[in-house]
């Protein structure tokens, strides 16, 4: 067995497709209508749809009891992008104890989205602004042998 991907049920087919396009920038890969697959293993799936193939006429949405997370690279280009979007934030910009930072939002049918920096651009901001790799480690909870290999991935030694 292996894990194929998420699926949501949205009201809006085609509003919910433009929202995973214009804010997270995911294609699609395949559309059968009533069921689009995005890029990443996400699927999109009709509201009216899903009822009848889970046999249930009261779906509520939200619930707030789970999440789509993604990691971004540049996170404060991506936060730059959503000023100027129609987002409805769960939360703006934070930064957690272990030095990452995080946006969540909901999409059109109130899904949460989750918008994390990545772990190695949380790793390579610390060293940038003078932290050694032993406080980076320290201040991110995280091996120090984590830090060390990002540091390799990126060119930067240690």
């Amino acid at each position: 067995m292996r894990f194929v991907g998420t699926l949501v049920a949205v009201k809006d087919m085609e509003r919910s497709r433009r929202f995973y396009k214009d804010v997270l920038g995911l294609e699609a890969v395949s559309d059968f209508g009533a069921n689009v697959t995005l890029e990443g293993g996400i699927f999109l799936q009709t509201m009216d749809t899903w009822k009848t193939f889970i046999g249930k006429t009261d779906i509520s949405l939200p619930d707030n009891a789970g999440e789509l997370y993604f990691e971004e690279s540049d996170f404060d280009a991506f936060c730059g992008r959503l000023e100027h979007m129609d987002v409805k934030y769960v939360h703006r910009p934070v930064e957690h104890t272990w030095g990452q930072r995080a946006v969540r939002l909901y999409d059109p049918d109130g899904h949460m989205i989750e918008v994390g920096e990545e772990l190695d651009s949380v790793i390579l901001r610390f060293i940038r602004n003078g932290m050694t790799a032993e406080e980076t480690a320290s201040r991110m909870d995280i091996p120090l042998k984590t830090v060390s290999e990002c540091l390799k991935r990126h060119g930067t030694g240690e």
